[in-house]
């Protein structure tokens, strides 16, 4: 048997300064216990390891344990640029890949609403969403990382004829979902500046943006028009990727310096990635040349959120 001050003692340690002191009144045990940041798994295991210890203490005959979490408001990067084409959403699924290995928890949400592409990248096709109170549950992609879109709730193929204020609504089903313990989320912005863009910036309030560009000259006007937008909501530009192509590159580099924005690196237009992505295998997953790429923007962009924290 184990006296309430070795419990004590032992609750410090299991549970890392989780736990307040436990009380003990008429046999039942009470305490509470900060399960924020843990996953279910580790919670209920938490939680049944202190129920046990908790029942060896002489005189007590239930273990009661307050479940408490300090919510963090989800943090948004909109990953954005000007024209359609130009590698933005394997940029924003490889981003969020490579951000959870880093050890962010991320989530990724698709919100090209008229042409979604994340379920495919993500490789997450044949799942869909459930509900709880009123809100979505995320589906799973690669490594785990919830994510939802469009392609989820609608049939593949299937044209979607909306209008702005419906689009906006979508939008917002899906950023206010129940992402559980992740604490950022990486939005793959649809291309241009219209109505969705709009609700984006003024509504959710993203902590910052990507810019993704080709090096030819008229993406790069187009990417010029997406950091207008995001400037005058006064949403800070984190930087701006360049996805090259063998008929270019560098241009992104030299108008990111005229625009006074930070390069975050360069992408190769390269069959290995397009292969990968087709398969629902983003390269940032597994190792090699493309992995470090986009492992190396995603420090950057990690980088820059502890300096905004």
């Amino acid at each position: 048997m184990t006296d309430i001050a070795d419990f004590t003692a032992r609750l410090t340690a299991l549970t890392g300064g989780r736990a307040s002191a436990p009380r003990v009144r008429d046999g039942i045990m009470t305490l509470a216990l900060d399960v924020g940041g843990l996953s279910p798994d580790q919670r209920d295991g938490l939680v049944a390891a202190i129920r046990e210890g908790g029942l060896t203490v002489p005189g007590v005959t239930d273990v009661r344990i307050a479940q408490t979490a300090e919510r963090k408001p989800l943090r948004i990067i909109a990953v954005a640029s000007g024209k359609g084409g130009v590698g933005k959403s394997t940029l924003s699924a490889n981003l969020a890949v490579a951000l959870h290995r880093l050890g962010h928890r991320v989530g990724l949400v698709d919100a090209d609403i008229y042409g979604p592409s994340q379920a495919r990248l993500m490789g997450s096709e044949d799942q869909k969403p459930q509900a709880r109170d009123k809100k979505m549950i995320p589906v799973t992609g690669t490594l785990g990382i919830p994510m939802l879109s469009m392609a989820h709730l609608v049939e593949p193929g299937k044209a979607l004829a909306w209008r702005g204020p419906m689009v906006g609504n979508a939008l917002s089903q899906l950023i206010d979902a129940d992402w559980g313990d992740a604490d950022l989320l990486v939005v793959d912005m649809p291309p241009g500046t219209g109505d969705i863009q709009l609700t984006m910036v003024q509504k959710h309030k993203p902590v910052g943006a990507v810019i993704v560009s080709t090096p030819q000259d008229l993406a790069l006007i187009d990417a010029t028009r997406a950091v207008s937008l995001f400037t005058q909501a006064g949403v800070p530009l984190i930087g701006l990727v360049e996805i090259s192509d063998p008929f270019g590159t560098g241009g992104a580099e030299t108008a990111a310096g005229e625009m006074g924005m930070p390069f975050l690196g360069r992408i190769p237009l390269a069959i290995d990635i397009r292969r990968q992505s087709d398969a629902g295998d983003p390269p940032a997953a597994g190792e090699g040349v493309h992995a470090d790429a986009f492992r190396e923007i995603a420090q950057k962009v990690a980088t820059w959120l502890d300096g905004t924290a």
